[in-house]
């Protein structure tokens, strides 16, 4: 809630309908109040830079973590288990950014109609396949496509004793790191181009 405006929620089923509360003798509308938001409960839907500066860092501690696990598993000499564990990590990595940055196809369905629109036409100019949309294994395999020569250089890698290994874990943590970072930034350019134009 922003300072000198004042918000009513009502709760409908599972959902928090947020409404400007034109009762109230200091509240001033702007464009981005003029819309009523349905957000489902727990989701937040981002409406200042400061908000989106604070997801994109969440997010970025979020996508070390994740990257500091992919390297751990490089580590173990077991064949396919460093790809296995970045499908996974990918999986579930990728959808909380994007549940992070209220992109999620929930989410975004949830939107006013015409925030929805400003938000699908800035995922179309930006191209991502991952915004807004379920992520299956053949999405991250696309992904992981991208940073190949990494991962068939890491698979190579750590059957060399320690220095090998070493090296296979930190290249699978830097490949983790470009994805998650690419994806942040992917969302945030989105939000940025959303709110703009509100």
């Amino acid at each position: 809630m922003t300072e000198g405006k004042s918000e009513m929620a009502r709760t409908e089923g599972n959902e928090t309908i947020i409404e400007p509360d034109a009762s109230i003798a200091t509240y001033h509308s702007d464009s981005r109040d003029a819309y009523n938001v349905k957000v489902p409960r727990g989701d937040r839907v981002i409406q200042t830079l400061e908000e989106l500066e604070q997801v994109r860092r969440e997010c970025r501690k979020m996508v070390t973590r994740r990257a500091g696990l992919s390297a751990g598993a490089a580590i173990i000499p077991i064949p396919g288990l460093d790809i296995g564990t970045d499908v996974s990590l990918l999986m579930t990595l990728l959808p909380a950014i994007n549940e992070k940055f209220g992109l999620t196809p929930r989410q975004i369905d949830a939107l006013h109609p015409n925030r929805k629109k400003y938000t699908m036409i800035a995922i179309t100019g930006i191209g991502s396949r991952v915004i807004g949309s379920t992520i299956t294994r053949k999405i991250v395999s696309l992904l992981l496509k991208r940073v190949g020569f990494k991962i068939t250089a890491k698979t190579a890698l750590r059957y060399v004793p320690i220095v090998g290994q070493a090296a296979a874990a930190g290249l699978s943590f830097s490949a983790m790191k470009v994805l998650g970072n690419a994806h942040i930034e992917d969302c945030y350019r989105v939000i940025k181009e959303v709110l703009a134009k509100l």
